[in-house]
């Protein structure tokens, strides 16, 4: 005769689970080595150059001609802008006419104190007439040197109404245009100087950079098609700009191709940093006991233990660990979600970390 279904169901709970037979779990092995942990600090920026200028009129008036526009390479001594110069012509044919008198003066006190001197010497002259030929003369240089200064002046002010270029550079903005009356020292244009080339990055600010003053650092450009360069850190700001909360590094280029193409352009900077020395782990080897870091490791019959660390640093895709594990042990980098202490496991893999 069948028995019942809910005396089947007791007899089930009664005589307790099946025994399970525990399989190894396939894990992923690593062996842990002692290594400087080697980041890749990067930086975002632009490209600038080293040395800016500012340049405007030494004296005011209305522009007549402005001769560039904004990225124009230019040539020292290259006129930039012009202004309007009548007065200053005026001025200086003034000067011209003036001097040439100072001159013709100059001539005549010269001949009648060489002719005073003659007479004196026949004795049909006198010393009081020489005296005062002398003086003429005297007189008629002194009418010369300020007649000279006063040419220069002018020739100066004329000078002073064209804007000239002091060096090579290239035009990065342009502040005026023709019929704009202009004062005295007013920014005009501003230029980039050649050659010489910087990456300017505003980076957080991080104990790592203390350490990268006169390091080389390697550049992409982001916006535009480039090659490669290379640059060294010139400069770390002491000071956090108060309205971005970064710190402004420079780095010089060294090799920079085309210097008038590359201005303004983003780049991207890698700084290879080499920290302290720890026993290096992949990230998927962390797990936590407490509230401590662990990782498991594994004995000579590849049973699992718990073992706390102490991180070191945090890299890309890896862990330096300051303490807790030492160079050769093996340490479980994969499938570490279902250990237990005490479970053997089955290596599929054993990697560096």
């Amino acid at each position: 005769m069948p028995k019942p279904v809910h005396l089947l169901v007791l007899m089930a709970v009664l005589a307790g689970p099946f025994p399970a037979v525990a399989q190894d779990l396939l894990v992923t092995v690593v062996t842990a080595r002692s290594e400087p942990l080697a980041l890749d600090m990067q930086l975002s920026g632009q490209i600038e150059a080293v040395d800016t200028l500012e340049l405007g009129f030494r004296q005011g008036g209305r522009v007549t001609e402005v001769l560039v526009a904004e990225g124009d390479r230019v040539a020292e001594g290259q006129p930039l802008a012009r202004l309007n110069a009548v007065q200053q012509d005026q001025a200086l044919n003034v000067a011209n006419a003036g001097l040439a008198a100072a001159r013709a003066a100059v001539e005549q006190a010269r001949q009648a104190q060489e002719r005073a001197e003659a007479l004196l010497a026949r004795g049909v002259g006198t010393r009081a007439a020489a005296d005062q030929a002398d003086q003429a003369l005297s007189q008629a240089e002194g009418g010369l040197e300020r007649a000279e200064s006063a040419a220069d002046q002018a020739r100066r002010a004329l000078d002073d109404t064209v804007l000239r270029a002091p060096s090579e550079a290239v035009v990065t903005a342009k502040q005026i245009a023709p019929g704009q009356v202009v004062a005295a020292a007013q920014p005009a244009l501003s230029l980039a100087a050649l050659p010489g080339l910087e990456a300017v990055f505003q980076a957080p600010d991080d104990a790592l950079l203390r350490g990268v003053l006169g390091r080389e650092v390697r550049l992409e450009t982001l916006d535009i098609a480039g090659p490669e360069m290379t640059g060294r850190v010139t400069e770390v700001s002491p000071l956090i700009d108060p309205q971005t909360g970064t710190v402004t590094v420079r780095a010089r280029i060294d090799d920079a191709p085309g210097q008038t193409a590359l201005l303004g352009a983003s780049v991207r900077g890698h700084l290879a940093m080499e920290l302290d020395q720890g026993v290096a782990v992949p990230w998927t080897a962390l797990m936590r006991t407490g509230d401590r870091p662990a990782v498991w490791t594994l004995d000579e019959e590849d049973r699992v233990a718990l073992t706390p660390v102490t991180i070191g640093h945090f890299g890309d895709g890896v862990i330096l660990l300051s303490d807790g594990l030492s160079e050769g042990q093996r340490v479980v980098g994969e499938g570490s979600q279902l250990l237990y202490p005490g479970r053997k496991v089955r290596p599929v893999a054993e990697d560096a970390p």
